[in-house]
């Protein structure tokens, strides 16, 4: 008996705004259950017919992560199912579809399943440890031919399908991922536009639990505002709400706030936050959607000053003018308060999570007349969020172009003119700045230590830490794109990659490992070779180990000759040879 139900045969299957507008084991318990239910749910009926999509599990549905929670430079495009702390819980088709896409990546979703149901969804299945079989043989056989362990695969409606309730594949901790759980997503098909998966699961999902504050953020405008006397921004713990806060002019506010759910400890992005001055709404935020392109448009309405210097999200209820995303509402001042009156205004936020579970937090912002001091900023480069910019200095150009600032900036540049190093070290503003998408920079090259351009690099700096930046050499010039505004250099990379063997006295078992990594560029790509034939080891981007994936492909009792090759990306090689 098959471990996974076999396939069926193949079928051929906005938001208004305002102006301004991504090896384990299975256990032996997995493998029993799968045995057991391998062939049993090719027709498995839909438990609530009304509803599009039956569940993944067959055990009661909890969330650690729900859809829309902030991350660095994304909103999280799913849910995460926990999966009882365990690896190999098989994964039931939601509904019928066909497999439309695989990938198979060292972090991200690590192993993804992708498929595309007639109703107008796709599905999206991250983390998995193990494929269907007949998914798996068409990813395995790619990856011998091609000799690769990364696979992107696009299928055509009438390759592979399965009907709703079969099992496509088993839970993992593959990819980017600290625990084992199942990440799911539900797109739009038609405009990859991803939504709220728990939406089709809240008979599923007990969730009685509001969204909680721990504090909120007032934003004098620069030049227009100040609060407390003070043109910077003021945090105002929960606890302190019930004391009046003094302000005069224009002043924009945030809160930091996560939603909760009954019998779990996790916290999760709140669905609704509302903001009303007085009586009249002056922001709405409505996390139920959003587009790929959208994703990076978070550090628009987040204080990345704070998600960067304090890992704190707070999320501004404030539109900033370069800022398009669809789920957020505002007036004709783009949610910006103008304090004019020496009065009392009553701030209310509403925070909601999917359920209607509902908090509110009040407090006052007292009007007081107070001086605000011009806003003049001594810049040499003063960038405008809706116009194109380049920023030259001497051996360097930065283009931006119209589209990717959210708003006005006055840069803070400097130049540390250092003739011994490689290049000119470059500081394109004080702070991190984020870009909406990659920006071309170039810096020139006035000291080769080393012949081979190849080995040059661009540097991205952070205080005593760096990291690549990538960058081509071209002509005199190192060529990169960049994503955020920062302090950028070059360097060269000439130290070939480590490789590590791991558990030597198990490798004629077939268990075979290493762990590899690159101190400069980092690994781009590796191989490796057994007795002259390729052999394909998995890569896990968070512990740095390769490990054999077809340990039954090694001939036992015979001696070996193993050839692991290892490339970084200024193409720097680690071959080393190992007998066993």
């Amino acid at each position: 008996m098959n471990l996974f139900c076999k396939f069926a045969p193949a079928r051929m299957q906005g938001r208004k705004r305002t102006k301004k507008t991504d090896r384990r084991k299975m256990t032996i318990r997995s493998y029993i259950l799968l045995l057991a239910l391998g062939g049993c749910l090719a027709t498995r009926a839909q438990e609530h017919p009304e509803k599009p999509f039956i569940s993944p599990f067959d055990f009661p549905l909890t969330l650690s992560g729900n859809f829309g929670e902030l991350r660095a430079n994304h909103f999280h495009g799913g849910v995460d199912f926990k999966t009882q702390g365990e690896i190999g819980k098989p994964i039931h088709c939601i509904a019928d579809g066909y497999v439309s896409r695989v990938s198979v990546t060292p972090g991200g979703y690590g192993q993804a399943l992708y498929i595309t149901h007639p109703n107008g969804y796709t599905s999206v299945y991250g983390h998995i440890s193990k494929f269907a079989p007949a998914v798996a043989k068409l990813v395995e056989e790619y990856q011998y031919e091609n000799e690769t362990f990364a696979v992107d695969l696009k299928f055509e409606p009438g390759q592979l399908a399965f009907k709703s309730g079969e099992i496509i594949a088993l839970s993992g901790n593959e990819g980017y991922s600290f625990g084992p759980h199942l990440h799911m997503e539900i797109r739009r098909t038609d405009t990859g536009e991803l939504i709220d998966p728990l939406q089709f699961y809240t008979d599923k999902v007990k969730d009685t639990t509001p969204p909680r504050a721990s504090l909120v953020m007032l934003y004098p405008q620069p030049g227009k505002g100040v609060v407390s006397g003070s043109p910077k921004k003021k945090a105002i713990p929960v606890a302190a709400l019930g004391t009046p806060v003094e302000a005069w002019g224009e002043i924009a506010a945030g809160i930091k706030a996560y939603d909760y759910m009954d019998g779990t400890h996790n916290n999760y992005g709140v669905r609704s936050v509302v903001l009303y001055v007085d009586t009249a709404e002056v922001f709405r935020s409505t996390v139920d959607g959003v587009l790929p392109e959208e994703n990076r448009m978070i550090n628009a309405w987040t204080d990345y000053e704070e998600h960067v210097k304090k890992n704190s999200w707070v999320m501004r209820s404030q539109i900033l003018p370069g800022n398009p995303l669809r789920m957020l509402q505002a007036d004709e001042k783009g949610g910006v308060v103008t304090i004019d009156e020496e009065r009392d205004y009553h701030f209310r936020y509403e925070l909601e999570d999917l359920y209607g579970n509902k908090n509110t937090y009040r407090f006052v912002v007292r009007g007081c007349r107070m001086p605000i001091e011009e806003y003049n900023p001594q810049a040499k480069h003063y960038l405008e969020w809706d116009k194109g910019n380049v920023i030259q200095e001497p051996g360097m150009e930065l283009v931006i172009p119209r589209g990717m600032l959210y708003e006005d900036i006055a840069l803070n540049t400097k130049v540390i003119k250092d003739t011994a190093a490689i290049a000119y070290e470059y500081r394109l503003h004080d702070e991190a700045v984020p870009l909406q998408a990659g920006c071309t920079l170039m810096i020139g090259v006035h000291r080769f230590p080393v012949e081979d351009t190849s080995k040059y690099y661009v540097v991205r700096k952070w205080g005593n830490r760096k990291g690549s930046a990538g960058g081509k050499f071209d002509d005199g010039w190192m060529k990169t794109t960049i994503r955020e505004l920062g302090t950028y250099t070059v360097a060269v990379d000439t130290v070939s990659p480590r490789v590590t063997p791991l558990n030597r006295s198990q490798w004629k078992s077939g268990n075979i490992q290493f762990k590899i990594g690159d101190a400069e560029t980092g690994v781009r790509d590796y191989k490796v070779m057994i007795d002259g034939r390729f052999e394909l080891f998995s890569f896990s981007s968070k512990t740095a180990r390769l490990s054999m994936k077809h340990p039954k492909r090694l001939k036992r009792g015979v001696p070996h000759k193993l050839e692991v090759i290892v490339t970084d990306h200024c193409g720097n090689e680690t071959r080393k040879e190992f007998k066993f």
